[in-house]
């Protein structure tokens, strides 16, 4: 069985601690043993980090680029090991792994590897003066994924970071700590100078190490709420900014004039997309009463056709829920909706497929009948189910819409354009989708609003917020002061 150790220094790096166990979702089999990262070790990842940012940020834009883009082909390159590294992981099915996540962290690589050479600044002139402003990087930044998506989180923390001049600290979920690996293998082998992307493991504690360490300028989560709070508190002192990608109970409202075949499969899709597990999913399905009743009997039929089974079946189209635990809850919150009242129209139960009967498998989930107070409605489950709430028009649905302290994603389905935008401009949520959901191209910015977080993954905006302004003023005449 394989051990793995912090990477650091482009290499691994043992620190004496006891291991623990990494399971695969699918089958509850022990497949790694992950050793944690010391408090010791921590501040020699720190340093040596440090150490090698200011190198790396003397190099031109262009100079780093290119290393990210050496990085991206190689990881495209092995799209196919990698996936299925990430499935062993998450426990995924690795027909979406192939095709969404894994691809999707190259991407990133890949557009701010070519948009590194160009950092804009503003230039200013005065009376016998000019002035000007840099963006110039932060130095030693970290990154706290979340395991739903090991791949995408890793590299669309690390590559603004990267580009932006700073050096990269990741911390996998403890949970799915082993796909981190095969991208530092990538950047170490594109030519990354050593130092400058370290891997750390281990749980809160060394969670709550980075944020609270002076060496650290940024920390970036992605993960849940009350961690997010957790984050902000523990960086207070040592002030350094924070970017926090968090929960989400995500609205998609189905007007009546929707395409009905590409409404239910645009709500199958934002719920049941790695089994549930994907914080922006819209899994608040609102649909117009008019067509309820039709909507309501084809995602039923579609959801008895949905395969759940072995994740490395590419006939299989979802896979096992994380773990254990993980999966009692979405048991429970399925039990909830049932005791409030909800109509279980699909699904609804454990999965056991052959072979795997110990596996984390529930599964795809349909509430009808829901109310907007009913828990499985109002908080973030994290698993195979939708709530299919009814509405009458269209401001009582963007007004129930809004109605939720989260505001991540949203979507609408509609075949009028005017209402696209109308509607779009009322949902209170850092992403609207329009006819399609969770889509998130590298170009255009990821994140939340309300306590669903601040600030973006992805775009420009990801790469300014791991840099800050400098503004340098130049008198061009001899100084004449009045002392």
């Amino acid at each position: 069985m394989i051990t793995k150790h912090t990477y650091v220094g482009g290499r691994p790096r043992p620190s004496g601690l006891e291991p623990f166990d990494k399971r695969y979702p699918a089958t509850g089999e022990v497949i790694a043993k992950i050793e944690p990262t010391s408090l010791e070790q921590l501040d020699e990842v720190i340093a040596e980090a440090a150490e090698a940012q200011k190198a790396w940020a003397a190099l031109s834009g262009t100079e780093r680029g290119r290393v990210l883009l050496r990085a991206a082909k190689i990881l495209q390159d092995r799209n196919e090991a990698l996936s299925r590294v990430e499935v062993m992981d998450v426990g995924k099915a690795i027909a979406e792994a192939e095709s969404g996540d894994v691809p999707s962290g190259p991407d990133a690589l890949e557009y701010f590897g070519g948009i590194a050479r160009d950092m804009p600044g503003t230039f200013h002139t005065y009376p016998g003066a000019v002035g000007f402003t840099q963006r110039v990087p932060l130095g030693v930044c970290a990154g706290i994924g979340a395991w739903n998506y090991p791949t995408q989180i890793a590299c669309w923390k690390a590559a603004p970071a990267l580009a932006a001049g700073n050096a990269f600290i990741h911390k996998p979920s403890e949970e799915t700590p082993l796909v981190a690996y095969e991208i530092a293998d990538a950047l170490t082998e594109a030519g990354l100078p050593k130092g400058l992307f370290s891997i750390v493991q281990g749980d809160a504690t060394i969670g709550r190490a980075l944020c609270e360490h002076p060496g650290v300028a940024k920390v970036s989560l992605t993960g849940g709420v009350d961690t997010g709070k957790l984050i902000i508190k523990q960086s207070a002192d040592t002030l350094k900014k924070v970017t926090l990608e968090l929960g989400g109970k995500s609205p998609l409202i189905v007007f009546e004039d929707a395409n009905l075949d590409d409404a239910v499969g645009v709500a199958l899709s934002a719920n049941f997309y790695t089994a549930g597990e994907v914080c922006s999913n819209g899994t608040r399905v609102f649909v117009h009463r008019s067509i309820a009743d039709k909507f309501l009997a084809e995602v039923v039929r579609r959801t008895a056709s949905i395969r759940v089974g072995d994740p490395m079946d590419r006939d299989v189209h979802v896979g096992a829920l994380i773990s254990e635990t993980h999966m009692n809850k979405v048991l429970e919150y399925i039990e909830i909706g049932k005791a409030e009242g909800a109509t279980l129209s699909a699904g609804g139960n454990r999965v056991r497929p052959q072979g795997f009967e110990n596996g984390y498998f529930v599964e795809p989930t349909v509430f009808s009948g829901c109310t907007d107070n009913m828990r499985i409605v109002r908080e973030e489950i994290f698993g195979p189910v939708m709530s299919v709430l009814v509405f009458d028009d269209e401001d009582e649905a963007v007004s129930r819409a809004n109605d939720t302290f989260f505001g991540l994603g949203a979507g609408l389905m509609t075949t009028s354009l005017a209402r696209a935008h109308r509607v779009a401009d009322q949902l209170q949520s850092g992403s609207v989708w329009v006819n399609t959901y969770n889509i998130c191209p590298p170009d255009l910015p990821f994140g939340g609003s309300k306590q669903s977080g601040f600030g973006r993954e992805n775009s420009r905006f990801a790469l300014e917020g791991y840099t800050e302004v400098r503004s340098t003023y130049m008198d061009l005449n001899n100084f004449e002061g009045a002392y």
